[in-house]
């Protein structure tokens, strides 16, 4: 691989970071407002996306590259309320999606065909997640947060879990 390409995943990778750190502090926000279900479904987003980090930080490794750390930034800490806190998670999540494409622009135009097979994962990863943060998002548009309907979305993400996937 490149330098350039090495360097993009190595940024990608503290993205990643980045977005545990993201959800870490909406799972807080969660927290603060009592709803501890919304939390644990942050605190599994957090999870998943450290889980994501991992998985670059070993391919750059296995394929003799150093994996090196950033510094992150700090993530919003305030929601209005919880469907604003899932629409910036939304849009997080886009923004991740653009990341991913531009990191497999760049090992099709490398030819880096490891890399490429390795990135598919990423990217089938991400249509799932733009597709959980819209439903979810719709839902709430639905319903109004003293309805019932809110209570019982919040007690459905409460048995939410995190299970790596296997290769």
């Amino acid at each position: 691989m490149k330098d350039g390409l090495v360097n993009a995943l190595n940024e990608q990778m503290n993205f990643e970071f980045y977005s545990a750190h993201v959800y870490l502090a909406m799972a807080a926000y969660c927290s603060s407002e009592s709803l501890d279900g919304f939390a644990n479904f942050y605190l599994v987003q957090a999870e998943e996306e450290r889980f994501h980090a991992m998985k670059i930080y070993k391919f750059l490794n296995d394929r003799s590259f150093r994996a090196t750390l950033a510094a992150l930034p700090e993530p919003k800490n305030e929601y209005d309320s919880m469907l604003d806190a899932f629409e910036h998670a939304f849009a997080h999540e886009q923004q991740n999606t653009k990341k991913f494409y531009h990191l497999a622009d760049l090992a099709l135009d490398e030819r880096e065909h490891a890399t490429i097979h390795f990135l598919k994962w990423f990217i089938d990863e991400q249509v799932e997640e733009e597709a959980l943060f819209s439903n979810i998002i719709q839902k709430l548009k639905r319903i109004d947060k003293d309805s019932n309907a809110f209570y019982m979305l919040d007690a459905e993400f409460a048995t939410r879990s995190f299970t790596a996937p296997t290769e």
